[in-house]
């Protein structure tokens, strides 16, 4: 059981700050011989001397430096709690999951975290990075409160947030571009493809060409891009994540006889939109926000 209080610590520092007792009584709206008592019992109950007093002037002593430093952190924590009981008492959620596939906008997902980290400092959000199945597995779990994916769980309902189109790209000195002719489907079969596999643990899926004999199976999409950077294979990557690798021509997009872009659209679907509080719905609006419209 400690000995002394909060608000006794509270005093004292203001006894310091303020420069004495009268001016810390008209600091904090107290009465003088409260706050003397607050310190006195504070002294007391610690046992040792924190304040000289000279003249009208309260110095501290070096008991009281120490103790001082201390006690400083301990309010600031003591505030940061009760700000945060103010936030939940308010409705905010404590927690927030977003399970996002990593064909999204990172741009737009950096953004919009940043912004609600300025509105929200005391909700603790967790991002689960998912591929292709792994978002919907989350959420049928009940692991997360809303998943940005190309895949809507059958039984719930998904708005279209953003459209993602996927290239076929490669090094530039890659040999599937120095053929001399638009890239075949039969020129990748002895060429290495970069796969990202699905993040899911059951029901794993595949996505994407994969009549490659030869493969690389990695778990992180900017794996993927660093390999293919490397020279070592191609691979369909969402131009979302390459825009910077191709304004550089650290990759280009393969040239194809037929149209080998594809285009899949990113859904919002929440585990059950009537439980999200004003955390959720402010990200949601930001990431509304900087995706802009689908047309």
């Amino acid at each position: 059981m400690a000995k002394v209080t909060l608000e006794q610590w509270r005093m004292f520092q203001s006894v310091v700050e303020h420069g004495g007792f009268s001016q810390a009584a008209q600091a904090v709206h107290k009465s003088q011989s409260s706050i003397n008592h607050a310190v006195h019992k504070l002294q007391e109950s610690l046992g040792v001397a924190l304040l000289e007093v000279r003249g009208r002037k309260a110095e501290l002593t070096d008991a009281g430096r120490i103790l001082l430093a201390r006690a400083g952190g301990l309010l600031n924590e003591a505030e940061a709690l009760e700000a945060v009981a103010d936030s939940l008492a308010g409705g905010e959620e404590a927690v927030l999951t977003l399970a996002v596939d990593v064909i999204f906008d990172y741009e737009c997902l950096l953004g919009a975290v940043e912004r609600f980290a300025e509105q929200f400092p005391h909700t603790r959000l967790e991002l689960r990075e998912t591929v292709l199945s792994g978002a919907e597995e989350l959420l049928l779990q009940q692991q997360t409160d809303f998943i940005l994916s190309a895949r809507v769980p059958q039984g719930f309902v998904g708005e279209p947030v953003a459209r993602v189109r996927f290239l076929p790209v490669a090094h530039p000195q890659h040999s599937l571009h120095h053929l001399g002719r638009p890239v075949a489907r039969k020129d990748l079969k002895s060429c290495r493809q970069i796969v990202i596999r699905d993040s899911a643990v059951k029901n794993r899926q595949d996505a994407g060409w994969l009549g490659s004999d030869q493969r690389i199976t990695v778990t992180n999409v900017q794996t993927s891009i660093d390999l293919i950077e490397r020279g070592l294979g191609f691979a369909w990557l969402p131009e979302t994540r390459i825009r910077d690798s191709l304004s550089a021509d650290r990759l280009l997009p393969l040239s194809t006889e037929e149209p080998w872009e594809r285009s899949v659209t990113v859904y919002l679907v929440y585990a059950d939109a009537d439980k999200c509080g004003p955390a959720a719905g402010y990200l949601i609006d930001v990431l509304r926000q900087g995706l802009g419209s689908m047309d």
